[in-house]
């Protein structure tokens, strides 16, 4: 079928804006997290680009639905839509939390846990805009690897952040505080992992 069809580009223009909203948000949410001072400066950026994801994941869609050939199965563009709208989501539900509850001080495990998303997002970002040469998968699949990895770390990340976390004298609500805010974290570095799959299973079908 691909072969038969000329492909939409401008599907892949908006496969790439929402990956620059992806990699963007996780920098800004890296940003808030090192530097406490401009938190606010920092979630204004990631509330921008949380709307802007929203536009993007609309118009893709929509595009999907309008559409007589689209360059992918319309489940899996579905799918990685909505993926990466959801790791946005995580990603802004955990910068609200940090400024509302006023985390000045984290055990540090946040910082390498923000680190780590940015890191995923950055090559899902790649992957994602690689999709152009599905024929040359090669580039993509070592950056999925990449990001299983990471994912991998992640979880190990967390598991300790959550035991030195519990086992610390901090007081039960600044402990509440920072699970909610490790728990939206882990949520996102475990979308990238989710958006990674479906990438995968886009490239086995197309190339």
């Amino acid at each position: 079928m691909f072969g038969l069809f000329p492909r939409d580009v401008a599907f892949f223009d908006l496969f790439e804006s929402g990956a620059s909203v992806l990699q963007r948000i996780a920098q800004a949410y890296t940003d808030l997290v090192h530097h406490r001072d401009r938190q606010q400066e920092f979630l204004a950026v990631i509330r921008q680009l949380e709307h802007e994801g929203d536009e993007v994941a609309r118009k893709t869609l929509l595009k999907v639905d309008t559409t007589f050939i689209t360059p992918f199965d319309r489940e899996d563009i579905h799918t990685l839509v909505l993926q990466v709208d959801d790791v946005v989501d995580a990603i802004d539900a955990a910068a609200k939390r940090i400024v509302l509850f006023k985390i000045m001080e984290t055990n540090g495990w946040l910082t390498k846990q923000a680190e780590i998303l940015v890191r995923a997002c950055t090559l899902l970002a790649r992957a994602i805009k690689n999709l152009r040469n599905i024929r040359r998968p090669e580039a993509i699949r070592e950056d999925l690897i990449q990001i299983h990895g990471l994912e991998s770390i992640g979880d190990d990340n967390n598991h300790a952040a959550l035991v030195e976390l519990f086992d610390g004298s901090t007081d039960p609500i600044t402990v509440m505080k920072l699970k909610e805010v490790l728990d939206l974290t882990e949520m996102a570095i475990d979308g990238c992992e989710d958006i990674a799959i479906t990438v995968e299973r886009i490239i086995l079908k197309g190339s």
